[in-house]
């Protein structure tokens, strides 16, 4: 399958569409927040098209529902266990009226993404639900989201309502969207209460005083922090009913401040394998020079840097003077990237320095021992199968060390780095490999480097509460907060006790009382407040632990309890999680939409709902996006196994595209033998060179040296003016002179199947900077025609409409129906919404597809056609 990509940042696409409004309200309540975001649309065109709806929430948070009222048909969403909801939606996509996934990944944030394809006229609006927990890190809770309405709209509004019970001490908006928006964000507050208010007019939107595009894009953010009494704990119990009092819920926040850190034992462990070479180990060293810094003389450190050898800068823990630190630093300078990556012997070394510092006594029975561990890979060297390395680490670790993981890049198995540190009572990040990366590594650093408390537990008086959240904790750092939540059992009283435990540098004891009925009675006059947050944050808090037990669970049967229990609360509270989805229906059920979790944080899935379309079934050669004409074309190519397609011809560039098919394994005499491309060849004239990509191997050939790699691993190459990126067992980007882009997408099928081979998919961009010369069967697209589309009616397949399409001169009879886009899930693919052209494209491509048809993967197409 070929596919011409359109790269769409909008939130809202098409070029004759009306936004009518843009609205976020987020009621924040004693840190728990419920946001929800709203958008008006109007397709102002003459012709019927996509208008899409993309917004970008916090990974942390949940999404709740999501609905949309389209021409008058109301979706509702409701969140059910995956299977099931997988089952509704299959059933519903083999009658023609379904839709596909609505969930993807980013960097900090994750894309809810949903496309709705309606005639001229219509009216959309969308509404999207999601909770979260707010995490104080440094001090504050910081509240973001993410404004990305695609264009000036003339009802541009968010409001954000902040209450807290124990009161506000302070409240800021940080001017993160620019200076373009500097003081337009109005606050109002008091004691307990806060507004935070954004609402440009039309002119203040737009980029420039006559632009016609809009200035917002970027994150809208507001930081605030609340009142605390010196024993730095909070209490609060909030009852559903207080009629049922079955039904109640607390909450616990413990935060104390005024306290001197605890010295820290710290072992610095740095990847330095070739992967590193570049600019993330750039700033990995511009992030150590300051994070060494931050080291006292009570602290003890050294560090471990490790490629397929590991080495010691300092055998033994070193106080954190100025000589030490400075040589520390120097070395650290001096790294140069290469080799392999043995992660399980320069943990396991880690480890050793810090038992051999305790067992000599150097370090003090009240200080915290952590290991921080940098890397941006899967181990390749000395023990590489990673539930070996976990279970060889929890064997040495000594419950009063922690180990810390910053995982660098996509590349690098984050899932794995997250386990080894939960497991040993610490926390994992991504770095994503930015610009800001060396500040992404500098601000989780600061949010542990400050360990005030060690062995902290809350308890509640005996048959008081039931269901508490985890109450145990291994360190309390600074700026931060431990939060406990549970139910309240039947009780005469209406107050409710805690105590609670630490060793700092002292025993720490500390109790804390609460009167739920009056925190009640206070919660039922605020108009903005989310009467249900303690219900819904200790559901949040239990599901997000559960996650992180099933994720350690030691046997399946353990694993399948979790598991259980998961999706009994996620789908009582509706939180789409990795184990629930969002099934939206219309209310005469006759169309479905399923919102989805990935894991794979690269994914980014698409969906478009077809209000009156039906399905297509055959899978085509060729998807062709038209960004002009807002729409996408696809055909199929009825050849042969052995032919060489010419997908791109460019004299001027001197570039070609080329892919030869391969055919099905051997099918009954009458049957039809399917075809697949098995080799994609990118031939730069110019220099030479030829980069072929076949499902075996992908090789790249200068004219005197061949070089050969496997699908086994990832790389980077460049060779003059050609630059070669292989994601391992997944895709091939090749680029050349920097204006022309190939993505070749490997799908691997069961090896027993009687008829699938393996294949590639192929990815054109259609911004590549062509020249006036280019052809091909994709190439010749670089120069948009004209296209109509009318005459909708009902087609021989009821399943299946019908239209004419007017093209070159041509008038075509199309079909409408849905193709699959493999480009972010290899799997599965998502569903693409096109007009399918009959006979191979005849009317639609210049020519016949015979007149493509070329000898060798390195031949250009001759000119004419």
């Amino acid at each position: 399958m070929a596919w011409i990509l359109q790269g769409v940042e909008s939130a809202i696409r098409g070029d004759d569409i009306t936004v009518k409004s843009y609205k976020v309200e987020s009621r924040i309540t004693s840190r728990f927040c419920h946001t929800t975001v709203k958008s008006s649309v109007v397709n102002s065109g003459p012709n019927a098209q996509s208008i899409g709806f993309n917004v970008q929430i916090p990974k942390r948070a949940f999404i709740t529902n999501f609905t949309m009222n389209v021409n008058g048909i109301m979706f509702v969403g409701s969140v059910k266990e995956k299977t099931v909801a997988r089952n509704l939606y299959a059933q519903a996509r083999a009658r023609g009226k379904a839709a596909g996934l609505v969930r993807a990944n980013s960097q900090d944030m994750e894309t809810f993404k949903t496309e709705v394809h309606v005639p001229p006229g219509s009216k959309i609006e969308f509404e999207l639900h999601y909770q979260e927990m707010m995490q104080r890190k440094l001090g504050f809770y910081e509240h973001s989201l993410y404004l990305q309405p695609g264009r000036l709209v003339p009802q541009f509004q968010v409001d954000v309502y902040i209450y807290e019970p124990s009161g506000i001490a302070s409240v800021e908006t940080p001017n993160t969207l620019g200076e373009h928006f500097s003081g337009m964000a109005k606050l109002t507050s008091s004691k307990d209460k806060a507004h935070v208010v954004f609402k440009p007019s039309l002119q203040q939107q737009r980029k420039c005083e006559n632009c016609t595009t809009s200035a917002i894009d970027g994150i809208f953010t507001v930081k605030y922090d609340v009142l605390r009494d010196s024993n730095a704990g909070e209490l609060h119990v909030v009852f559903v009913s207080l009629h049922f009092v079955s039904d109640g819920h607390f909450v616990h926040f413990f935060a104390p401040a005024n306290l001197s850190p605890l010295p820290k034992n710290i072992v610095f462990v740095i990847d330095v394998s070739g992967s590193m070479w570049g600019v993330k180990m750039k700033q990995t060293v511009e992030a150590m020079q300051t994070i060494l810094d931050d080291l006292t003389m009570d602290d003890y450190f050294s560090i471990v840097d490790f490629n397929h050898n590991v080495r010691c800068w300092s055998e033994e823990l070193v106080p954190g003077s100025t000589i030490q630190v400075a040589e520390a630093k120097k070395y650290i300078q001096n790294i140069k990237p290469n080799g392999g990556t043995n992660i399980n012997e320069a943990l396991m070394r880690a480890v050793q320095m810090l038992v051999k510092a305790s067992n000599q006594g150097m370090i003090d029975p009240r200080s915290v021992s952590m290991i921080m561990l940098v890397s941006d890979g899967d181990p390749t060297v000395g023990e590489i199968k990673l539930s070996a390395i976990q279970k060889n680490l929890k064997k040495v670790m000594r419950e009063e060390f922690s180990l810390f993981s910053l995982g660098i890049g996509f590349d690098v198995d984050y899932d794995f780095l997250e386990r080894i540190a939960m497991e040993n009572r610490g926390a994992a990040q991504r770095i994503y490999t930015s610009h800001d990366a060396s500040d992404q590594i500098r601000r989780f650093y600061s949010q542990v480097s400050s360990p005030l408390l060690r062995k902290i537990t809350v308890q509640f008086p005996e048959d008081s509460v039931s269901d508490v959240t985890q109450n145990h904790f291994d360190k309390y750092f600074s700026g931060s907060e431990l939060v406990v939540a549970g139910k309240v059992l039947p009780s005469e009283s209406t107050t409710l006790n805690s105590f609670t435990t630490a060793f700092d540098r002292l025993d720490l004891s500390l109790q804390t009382e609460a009167d739920y009925l009056e925190l009640d009675a206070a919660l039922a006059q605020q108009q903005h407040a989310f009467t249900g947050f303690a219900r819904q944050m200790w559901a949040y808090i239990t599901v997000n632990q559960l996650l992180a037990e099933r994720s350690l669970a030691p046997t399946a049967g353990k694993k399948r309890k979790i598991t259980q229990r998961i999706l009994t609360l996620a789908v009582e509270h509706q939180f789409v999680t990795p184990l629930t989805a969002l099934l939206v229906e219309s209310e005469e059920a006759k169309e479905r939409l399923l919102a989805d979790s990935p894991k794979d944080p690269k994914q980014v899935t698409v969906v478009c709902l077809c209000v009156f379309c039906g399905t297509v079934e055959n899978d085509p050669h060729f998807i062709v996006h038209l960004p002009k004409n807002n729409m996408d074309v696809c055909f199929n190519i009825d050849s042969e196994p052995g032919h060489i397609l010419n997908l791109v011809s460019d004299p001027g560039a001197g570039v070609v595209v080329n892919g030869q098919l391969v055919g099905s394994k051997r099918v009954e005499e009458k049957e039809k033998v399917n075809t697949y491309f098995g080799i994609i060849s990118v031939f730069y004239q110019p220099d030479g060179i030829r980069v072929s990509v076949s499902t075996d191997r992908i090789d790249l050939t200068d004219g005197r040296n061949n070089h050969s790699f496997t699908w086994g691993a990832t790389a980077d190459i460049t060779q003059d003016r050609v630059k070669v990126s292989i994601v391992k067992d997944s895709k091939v980007m090749v680029t050349v002179d920097d204006k022309i882009t190939v993505m070749v997408l490997l799908h691997r099928v069961w090896k027993k199947h009687p008829t699938h081979v393996d294949y590639l998919g192929l990815y054109i961009p259609s911004n590549n900077q062509y020249s006036s010369q280019a052809h091909g069967l994709i190439g010749q697209f670089g120069q948009e025609p004209e296209v109509r589309v009318f005459n909708l009616h009902q087609g021989a397949d009821p399943l299946k409409k019908e239209a004419t399409m007017e093209v070159k001169g041509n008038k075509l009879v199309v079909t409408r129906g849905w193709q699959k886009d493999y480009r972010r899930d290899n799997k599965r693919g998502s569903d693409v919404f096109c007009w399918f052209i009959h006979n191979s494209g005849k009317g639609f491509i210049d020519g016949h597809y015979t007149n493509y048809l070329v000898p060798r993967l390195d031949s250009f197409l001759p000119l004419p056609l």
